[in-house]
């Protein structure tokens, strides 16, 4: 396997680091979105901790070129972005914050490079998103077929469809507005490979080899990842922690960063 110099992957990933201090806190996006996601957050970081963002291949301003359909076919794919972002980087021990599909991305990170990570903030994760008996991942197969469906024939169709399912907060129709032109940013082929990806990897397999210390943060109302899948990560993840959130929606870090702010900083308290 050939070995890329650092500052290679630093440009692929599109890598920015900013903030001060010790302890590294690196944020990972989840699907459909990018780095910018973060900026209300990371700003309350700024002072006390050196801040890592970056953007999947595929995604925001990383190189499109990149990209491969067979690296990104799975999510080991965005879990070797991760870990090749962190060497380039020489980082060890760091706090890694992912949202949704970042979570499991992080973990899958933690899993195979444990000294890599020193705890874990997941952010409306979900380890599988179809529904089986015994299990409410919140979606059937069809849910998911015409999802993708949708994608390929009209992908800007599908997000005005999304953005408002996603963010909920209807009496804020600009929260949906903005994360439809977010969702809008992406290549349609690439995104709509991410989403097969996203949407049917079963990883409860793996939630047992996690070996440090999680949050789990899961907002009150999630129509994306039911409440019942925080309540299931925190009986399969050994020693984590669940947090229900008063922020409504998927991304709470875009519609309430406050909370969102509050409950990353009490757990690193702690």
């Amino acid at each position: 396997m050939v070995v890329k110099p650092a500052s290679d992957i630093l440009k692929r990933n599109n890598v920015q680091v900013s903030g001060q201090g010790e302890k590294t806190i690196v944020f990972g996006h989840g699907f459909g979105c990018d780095q910018q996601v973060w900026n209300n957050t990371i700003i309350e970081f700024a002072t006390d901790y050196r801040i890592v963002t970056f953007d999947y291949v595929g995604s925001g301003k990383s190189d499109k070129t990149a990209y491969s359909t067979e690296r990104y076919s799975t999510l080991d794919g965005y879990k070797q972005d991760l870990l090749e972002v962190c060497d380039a980087l020489e980082l060890e021990q760091v706090l890694f914050v992912g949202h949704s599909v970042s979570a499991m991305i992080g973990m899958l990170a933690s899993i195979e490079r444990p000294e890599v990570m020193e705890k874990m903030i997941m952010i409306g994760p979900s380890p599988y998103y179809m529904n089986e008996p015994g299990y409410s991942g919140g979606f059937e197969q069809s849910d998911i077929d015409e999802l993708l469906d949708m994608m390929e024939i009209n992908y800007k169709e599908w997000a005005k469809y999304l953005a408002p399912v996603v963010m909920q907060n209807e009496e804020r129709p600009e929260l949906a507005a903005d994360f439809e032109q977010l969702l809008c940013s992406n290549d349609p082929t690439i995104a709509r490979q991410f989403a097969e990806v996203t949407f049917t990897s079963d990883l409860r397999d793996q939630l047992d080899k996690v070996t440090i210390p999680t949050l789990i943060l899961q907002p009150k109302f999630d129509a994306i990842v039911p409440l019942e899948i925080g309540q299931y990560l925190r009986d399969h993840i050994s020693g984590s922690q669940l947090v229900v959130m008063e922020a409504m929606g998927h991304n709470p870090h875009l519609s309430d960063s406050e909370e969102t702010v509050k409950r990353i900083k009490a757990y690193l308290a702690e």
